[in-house]
């Protein structure tokens, strides 16, 4: 017995056909087109790839060349910092800790600014390579650049003020700076922040970009000033001779003889009062000395002029000692109240009533009438 066939059903829309037979010519020539198109595109991209690879290298090869070269250049400054340290030139110089952190600042910067300025070259040449357009990268870095700079001007502002502040050597560690915002003996030097170590202890925290100026106190030398009062009956040659002497013991002996950088003088009179005159001492000192110059003379001096009989004053003056003494100086002023004669004793007497005056009676009165 036949079956009778399944009727076919009509292909849709979305059954898929079935990929049609590749054959052999065909594959042939697909492969033949493929190995055209490598083999006319090998030189280029034999000539891309080693001219990226020559970028690197040579970017590679030229940053460790200038790091090392930056590297040697600062141990031999630090190495010079160390052979002057100790000797009579070293206490002249600035201190070997300073400018090794000094050369360290500026080494760092220096590599860092080298090494941005190479690999930013050789990606930009590696890009080219790719023949990638660059105008609008560039366009899109410098608008990102801008708002990037605007947003933190600040850091901007401190990183570039500690570069110019320690490319000029504007102070270092161990001075002490005055720096506005704060004063005190420097700690630590950075591109952003400066330490300072106050006088009670504290360590302040400066950022250079805040530091509008800096009174170095210890690059050069130092002035110390002692102003003496005495009396206006003093003798002024005895008391320049006292003075001298006192220069002279404090220029023989130490540590006085090296923080002394000049003679100590009388610059003269600054004042002469009634009851009083003014001289001022002063001399060159080591910086950062001045202030214990200013003691140890002063120490010295009072001892001087108490051996020569010269007396020190000031504040309330002092009543002059020759003067003979006032007999009524303890007698009470006269009172215009003593005496009852006068204006202001009669006014102010108390005013006396006056006699009544007798009324007459009623009764007597009557009587008469």
């Amino acid at each position: 017995m036949l079956r009778s066939a399944p009727p076919s059903v009509p292909p849709t829309e979305s059954t898929p056909s079935p990929p049609a037979p590749v054959t052999l010519d065909e594959a042939a020539r697909q492969a033949g087109a493929a190995a055209g198109w490598v083999e006319q595109n090998w030189a280029t991209w034999v000539n891309t790839g080693l001219r990226i690879l020559l970028i690197i290298a040579i970017a590679v090869t030229l940053r460790f060349l200038i790091r090392r070269a930056l590297t040697k250049l600062i141990d031999r400054m630090n190495r010079s910092a160390q052979a002057v340290e100790g000797t009579a030139l070293g206490g002249l110089l600035v201190n070997a800790e300073r400018r090794r952190q000094r050369s360290e600042a500026i080494g760092s910067v220096l590599r860092s600014v080298a090494s941005f300025l190479i690999m930013g070259t050789a990606v930009l040449m590696v890009l080219g390579a790719f023949q990638i357009n660059l105008a609008p990268l560039l366009a899109s870095a410098g608008v990102a650049g801008v708002a990037i700079g605007f947003g933190a001007r600040n850091l901007v502002t401190d990183f570039l003020s500690g570069v110019f502040m320690i490319l000029e050597d504007q102070y270092g560690v161990g001075d002490s700076i005055d720096a506005g915002v704060a004063s005190g003996e420097v700690i630590e030097v950075g591109l952003r922040v400066t330490k300072l170590r106050g006088a009670d202890g504290e360590i302040w925290y400066v950022r250079n970009g805040e530091i509008k100026r800096i009174g170095n106190l210890s690059q050069g030398w130092a002035t110390a000033a002692v102003d003496v009062t005495v009396r206006p009956t003093e003798d002024l040659d005895a008391l320049r001779k006292a003075i001298e002497g006192v220069a002279e013991e404090m220029a023989a002996e130490e540590p006085w003889n090296e923080r002394l950088w000049g003679p100590i003088e009388v610059l003269g009179l600054t004042e002469v009062l009634i009851d009083s005159m003014t001289l001022r001492v002063a001399a060159k000192t080591m910086p950062g000395k001045a202030l214990g110059v200013e003691r140890e003379l002063r120490w010295r001096l009072k001892r001087a002029f108490d051996a020569a009989g010269i007396r020190i004053v000031g504040g309330v003056p002092l009543p002059a000692e020759d003067a003979p003494a006032d007999p009524t100086a303890a007698m009470a002023a006269p009172s215009a109240f003593a005496s009852p004669t006068t204006p202001q004793s009669l006014a102010a007497t108390p005013l006396q009533h006056p006699p009544s005056i007798p009324q007459p009676s009623t009764g007597s009165n009557l009587s008469k009438g």
